[in-house]
């Protein structure tokens, strides 16, 4: 098994200053993320319905602007452009803090400049540490970061639960603190000095790739991100009448196994190849489907029981997944059109982020089998696609030799 030394990983991942930005960044994330909703709502006195068409907007709005992040990163850019989402969101709090109470445009222009920040970081944050560190280094660099911002988000929300007693100007505070970490992050990344050395490489001197299979199964597996923040609170709650403690006891186990399990999964999955991994965390994901399917039949107080126990090995599957799939498109993509390689994949994750709810909540209402078996199919469809594709490209090298 690959080992990879606490020291080494700290440089793959950009160098002490930049972990600590990651972590700020992380805070600050999760202080506002969670709770976006309920500033619209408790704060200023906007209508649930407007608040909620804000935010989504604002993802949208996010998602059109990757394209143009990934042909900035293909310029060279790299510590810039994590510093650059980052401060985009300092605008963006900014924004929300001057909203005056009632004022849903306002809102709905710091949602969107949020949204511009949060999607262009992913695709900046992987081009960084692709430049800085190479091979299964990379991959568990690119975990490290993952389990480090899963910390960062989990302290931050907490922080923010225990604000929400103060109400309206307690969120306020919240939001001005949030910003602050994003100002102090974007200077610790900027500070790092990061660029990759593109020469004279133009557009199209390297296109990048196209991977329909990947991003398509993309699409799909990125669906498990949202089951334990929306599918089992909502099956556990209004299907199976169980305590919301379920849910939040769920959620809680979820942030630790992935802050601690990600790097250590990860390295351990390098004697597999990375589509051999990807394929794999699909499986892993499907038979966790249809664990919640069998355990949503389960009668009296063991189903809620039953629904936590599978949700550990639904946890396995997204670990497998995270950190299979960003690794290998940065392992596929060619130097030269990194960025808008890494860009294309934020696009699927984006969309399948987006679209998820709708499917999830859309499902749920028609019954278990409708809900976890298509979840299921899909996911074991993608995981086939992902070999599949595997076995068409080494035919095609053999074939080419």
């Amino acid at each position: 098994m690959t080992r990879i030394q606490p020291a080494a990983l700290v440089r793959a991942s950009g160098g002490p200053r930049y972990a600590v930005a990651l972590a700020v960044d992380a805070l600050g994330t999760g202080l506002l993320r969670p709770f976006l909703l309920l500033y619209g709502v408790v704060a200023l006195g906007l209508s649930a319905p407007a608040t909620g068409i804000a935010m989504t907007v604002g993802v949208v709005v996010g998602l059109v602007c990757v394209p143009g992040v990934g042909r900035w990163l293909d310029r060279g850019a790299r510590s810039t452009v994590v510093a650059a989402s980052m401060l985009v969101r300092v605008l963006g709090v900014a924004l929300l803090v001057a909203t005056p109470t009632g004022n849903v445009w306002l809102f709905a222009t710091a949602a969107l400049v949020l949204g511009v920040g949060n999607q262009a970081w992913p695709a900046a944050h992987a081009a960084l540490v692709a430049t800085i560190a190479h091979g299964r280094e990379r991959d568990a660099a690119l975990a490290a970061g993952r389990s480090l911002r899963n910390a960062g988000l989990g302290v931050g929300a907490l922080v923010a639960t225990v604000c929400l007693a103060g109400g309206p100007a307690a969120l306020r505070a919240l939001a001005v603190a949030t910003g602050v970490a994003y100002l102090v992050a974007a200077a610790l990344a900027r500070s790092v000095h990061v660029r990759a050395d593109v020469g004279a490489a133009t557009r199209e001197d390297g296109p990048a790739p196209r991977m329909p299979a990947l991003l398509a199964a993309n699409v799909v597996y990125v669906f498990c991100l949202n089951v334990p923040e929306i599918a089992l609170p909502l099956v556990l709650v209004t299907q199976l009448g169980a305590s919301p403690v379920w849910s939040a006891a769920i959620f809680v186990a979820n942030t630790v196994l992935v802050v601690t399990l990600q790097v250590p999964i990860t390295v351990a999955m390098a004697r597999f190849s990375r589509r051999t991994a990807l394929a794999l965390a699909g499986v892993v994901l499907t038979a966790s489907y249809l664990g919640f399917l069998a355990a949503t039949s389960l009668e009296g107080g063991w189903a809620a029981a039953a629904v936590a126990a599978v949700s550990v090995v639904c946890t396995l599957g997204e670990i497998g997944y995270a950190g299979s799939a960003t690794a290998l498109v940065t392992h596929l993509a060619p130097p030269q059109a990194l960025g808008r390689t890494l860009a294309r994949f934020e696009l699927s994750t984006g969309f399948g982020l987006a679209v998820s709810p709708a499917v999830i909540t859309g499902l749920a209402p028609h019954g278990p089998a409708a809900l976890w078996g298509t979840l299921a199919a899909a996911t074991l469809a993608s995981a086939a696609a992902v070999r599949a594709d595997a076995g068409d490209r080494a035919a095609r090298l053999r074939s080419s030799a």
